[in-house]
């Protein structure tokens, strides 16, 4: 996860470099003129993450989807909104339980992309606010005997360890947390989208069981027993158009 954010960032980072170079030399060699207004449309953009929705065919346990959307205020930036629903079964060496639930994130995205005559890609970076309902089932737990019960002696690792068919029930809990986000979207087809982004996540606050833990939070994913958690997603979108609008006259190098 590590690696995919930093190349992504990196990437983000060498094309508007790239973009400032470019004008500046550009700058240096010409003058600048008037040209005619662009038009720029202005809509709804909805799609579906492509990575939960696949993942229960390689992943045991999983079901889930995430319906996604993007609504374009200004020439940079977009009102965003993720909707989605897990059911998740996890069977560790110790553990095995069963998340299910749902969570909407709300925010912002700013497009750093600029278009070439009538493109309409992005690179982006954002934030949200993400809120989920959840509960969990204690399926199984394994206890480890390094000691007798009745006395407490430590009788060192003689016997099996125990497995403890629990069927415990968590419900009620609820999480509030943050998302750093940063992505691309580009047009493959007319008004069809692929995407891709990575979430750096910081949990506000979570209702815990008693008992348990939140080990597992629908839209967050694993919180790793502290605060920070990370995600991406994989998304292809359909662009609505709603109506059309001019931007301001812009001044482009004449050619000499």
């Amino acid at each position: 996860m590590s690696k995919f954010i930093f190349s992504l960032i990196a990437f983000v980072s060498f094309t508007a470099l790239a973009q400032d170079l470019q004008v500046t030399q550009m700058d240096t060699v010409a003058a600048p003129v008037s040209v005619v207004p662009t038009v720029q449309r202005y809509g709804l953009r909805v799609g579906v993450d492509l990575y939960r929705l696949s993942r229960g065919f390689y992943t045991d346990g999983f079901t889930g989807i995430e319906v996604v959307g993007d609504y374009r205020l200004t020439n940079k930036i977009y009102a965003a909104a993720e909707l989605g629903t897990t059911d998740f079964t996890q069977d560790d060496d110790r553990l095995n339980f069963n998340t299910k639930g749902s969570y909407l994130k709300v925010g912002f995205d700013y497009n750093a992309y600029d278009n070439w005559l009538d493109m309409e890609n992005m690179v982006y970076v954002g934030f949200r606010y993400g809120f989920s309902t959840f509960s969990h089932t204690l399926n199984s737990y394994t206890i480890y005997q390094n000691s007798d019960v009745a006395t407490g002696d430590d009788i060192g690792n003689y016997f099996d360890d125990v497995t403890v068919q629990s069927g415990a029930q968590f419900d009620g809990l609820s999480a509030h947390w943050l998302e750093l986000v940063s992505g691309v979207k580009a047009e493959l087809f007319s008004n069809i989208y692929l995407g891709f982004s990575v979430r750096l996540n910081f949990l506000i606050t979570d209702k815990k069981p008693n008992g348990f833990d939140n080990l597992y939070i629908p839209g967050f994913n694993k919180t790793y027993g502290g605060t920070f958690g990370a995600g991406f997603n994989y998304t292809l979108s359909y662009f609505i158009p709603l109506y059309k609008k001019n931007t301001k006259p812009e001044e482009l190098p004449a050619k000499k």
